[in-house]
């Protein structure tokens, strides 16, 4: 089903890799491990797999950065397949809260990015109908979506000649939550011209024309939508729902009654506890939610109800994205040792904030229904999973030997995965795959240890040596107070450096690391930020400060991670200021060496000579400052007495344009310029920090 489309060919240790996981999943292994070093080409080995084995694939990532990168990889991979985007669909959520302490109640806010939405519908169609499927998702497909079975009972399957009405076909469309709208056609909704119906299906791009003759269908077409010119005419399509959510009639007369069985038990629990002001406050918040489902089908935080409505029993299982897989699909953990606890904690912090709700009379109890799936209801889930990974965790570890038939060892051990470079250095080990030879021939940064004595001072020396050199350098700290005094003290002595921090909002983050790329500093001084996913071709020293306090900070996982930011530099180095040599520092150390060692040796034997990785700055940051700088020159030239209106309107069409190629970020630089020429065209004064993104929107076709 898969055709892999690559112009290059597996090097390095991409072979072995593809060779031993492809085995593994077709002689049944529930659980394998892929150790794979920054560079060394993960996404492409993974990809050859998937066309190996020929499964549905579900690719988890922990962020929805790391997954749109993943999303466009496999796009490029798999052009001739479907390569779906499902990812939470919320530019801005503020989920329901109250704190008793302060008898706070905070209202649900959000804001749906349509873009989003369609693509996350795609992905449903797309598994409902076909099995060459690549799924790319962050932790939000483990979230209640709607009931596959009433999914699969609200698809209409139509073909040319088949007997059915306009006014039968216009009742479906609207059972399926499409609106109809003679005047602006956009996702989601039909209009009518006669015997014609034309629509736009949710979860695609173009629209579909069915002409009808008398109660046949006579023709079906699919279309353009902006231009109406036909792209192809079609013998049979199926249409599928608008929204997630859908259900049946029935379903949700079921639901009300049940609704109204729940509230009348909980009143009586309340007022029998003495608790009368929550009895009212339930009585009337529910009373308010049935009526707006009887007379419109939909209420404000419906998703709350999901229980009664898909006809599920209390505490059971929530239907998510993984009920639409086949059994035999294909499960990938990106970035495992983050992903995979980041998925056994949503539940917890989920049932704990819902549980404050229902004890205090904003929800009932089947509202803790609405939910996350729990650890185990996940594992219970998983097909056949490899855990993608520079640094997995003891437990991934010790799933893949176990499945690889090797005993349980006991207690896992967190230094697993660092073994081969240890003692027992060569000796194979079960149900892992190493992908540590890059096929550039790059070789692991080198590793000095230095003194605490005397840091400062030898890092200064360092980082202008870099800086002559136009190399960048990041420096880690184990503090915030101790990132901005460093920067300071650097800054004083003219040292070009910037900090970088959790308390930085996360566009003003990504302008930091474009700025560094660029050369418009030299150093960044940062705690925990500069680990995975950072992609930073041009920093070829990783200067790591107190390296011996043992913790989270200074963990071997932390090591490798952060030091692998400056793997993709021909000059590479690591330095480690230490006066004690912790056992982290060891497995470290040990790892690295193994590694160069392993690369060494391929390189020599392949004739290879090593080359710093080289990408281009994306442009959008570049378009953003050209802009700014504009419009800035604009105001301060012309004291506002102009007008605007045209570099508003080229800012928002780049803004649009970013947001539907998943360059969110780019999106946002933008929509936060478009609201600095809007307020300084208003006269109103500069917010210092708003509560909450404000959304723009043009027309309603998209939003950011």
């Amino acid at each position: 089903m898969f055709e892999l489309v690559s112009p290059y060919k597996p090097a390095g240790d991409q072979p072995q890799a593809i060779a031993k996981l492809t085995e593994g999943l077709l002689s049944g292994a529930k659980h394998q491990v892929l150790l794979g070093v920054t560079g060394s080409g993960k996404t492409y080995t993974v990809a050859n797999v998937i066309r190996n084995v020929d499964k549905p694939t579900l690719v988890i990532s922990h962020n929805k950065t790391l997954a749109a990168q993943l999303y466009a990889e496999f796009k490029s991979f798999f052009p001739k397949n479907a390569v779906e985007y499902f990812v939470s669909y919320f530019d801005y959520y503020q989920p329901e809260a109250y704190i008793p302490r302060t008898d706070t109640f905070i209202e649900k806010d959000s804001s749906r990015n349509e873009e989003i939405e369609r693509l996350r519908l795609s992905a449903m169609s797309s598994l409902f109908s076909r099995r060459d499927v690549i799924v790319v998702a962050s932790v939000s497909c483990i979230y209640g979506i709607g009931s596959k079975e009433d999914y699969t009972a609200m698809v209409i399957p139509v073909r040319t000649g088949m007997e059915l009405s306009r006014e039968q076909f216009l009742t479906r469309l609207v059972e399926l939550l499409y609106d109809r709208n003679d005047i602006e056609f956009t996702r989601g909704q039909f209009r009518v011209r006669g015997d014609t119906v034309e629509l736009r299906p949710a979860g695609r791009e173009d629209g579909l024309r069915v002409e009808f003759f008398g109660e046949e269908i006579e023709r079906l077409t699919r279309f353009e939508p902006l231009t109406g010119n036909k792209i192809e005419t079609l013998d049979a399509v199926t249409i599928f729902p608008a929204k997630q959510f859908v259900t049946t009639g029935d379903k949700m007369k079921r639901a009300i009654l049940a609704i109204r069985e729940e509230l009348g038990e909980r009143i009586a629990w309340f007022e029998q506890h003495g608790k009368l002001l929550e009895a009212q406050r339930i009585k009337q918040r529910t009373e308010y939610d049935l009526e707006m489902m009887e007379e419109m089908g939909v209420c404000s935080g419906i998703e709350n109800y999901s229980r009664h409505i898909a006809g599920r029993a209390p505490g059971s299982q929530p239907c998510t994205l993984f009920d639409f897989f086949p059994p035999d699909y294909l499960l990938v953990i990106d970035e495992s040792h983050a992903t995979v606890p980041q998925i056994g904690a949503m539940f917890e912090g989920d049932r704990s904030r819902k549980t404050v709700l229902v004890d205090h009379g904003f929800r009932l109890p089947s509202a803790l229904d609405n939910r996350p799936m729990n650890f185990l209801e996940f594992q219970s889930m998983q097909g056949q999973t490899i855990y993608a990974s520079a640094t997995p965790a003891a437990r991934e570890i010790e799933w893949a030997r176990q499945s690889a038939g090797t005993p349980a060892s006991g207690t896992a051990r967190s230094d697993d995965f660092s073994k081969r470079a240890g003692p027992e250095a060569g000796a194979p080990m079960p149900g892992v795959t190493e992908l540590v030879v890059r096929p550039t021939g790059l070789i692991d940064p080198k590793v000095t240890l230095k003194p605490l004595k005397g840091q400062i001072d030898d890092l200064i020396e360092e980082c202008r040596k870099r800086a002559d050199a136009k190399e960048r350098v990041l420096v880690t700290t184990l503090t915030k107070r101790t990132a901005e005094e460093l920067t300071d003290y650097l800054r004083d002595i003219g040292v070009n450096v910037r900090y970088l921090h959790s308390e930085i909002d996360a566009i003003e983050r990504v302008e930091i690391l474009r700025a560094l790329r660029k050369g418009e500093f030299d150093v960044l001084v940062g705690i925990n930020l500069l680990r995975e996913g950072l992609d930073l071709p041009e920093v070829s020293l990783v200067a790591i400060l107190d390296a011996d306090k043992e913790g989270f900070l200074r963990s071997e996982t932390s090591l490798i991670q952060t030091a692998g930011r400056a793997a993709r530099h021909l000059n590479g180095e690591v330095i480690l200021y230490a006066d004690v040599m912790t056992n982290s520092i060891k497995k470290f150390l040990a790892v690295t060496e193994y590694r160069r060692k392993r690369q060494i040796e391929y390189n020599r034997e392949h004739n290879i000579t090593p080359r710093s990785v080289s990408r281009a700055v994306e442009e959008s940051l570049a378009t953003y400052e050209s802009k700014r700088k504009e419009a800035d020159a604009v105001l301060r030239d012309a004291k506002l007495d102009v007008d605007l209106t045209e570099t508003i309107s080229e800012l928002e069409g780049e803004m649009f344009k970013a947001a539907e190629d998943l360059q969110f970020e780019k999106a946002a630089l933008l929509r936060d310029q478009i609201k600095e020429l809007k307020r300084m065209i208003d006269g109103s004064k500069p917010e210092s920090k708003p509560a909450k993104p404000i959304i723009y929107r043009k027309s309603r076709k998209s939003r950011v």
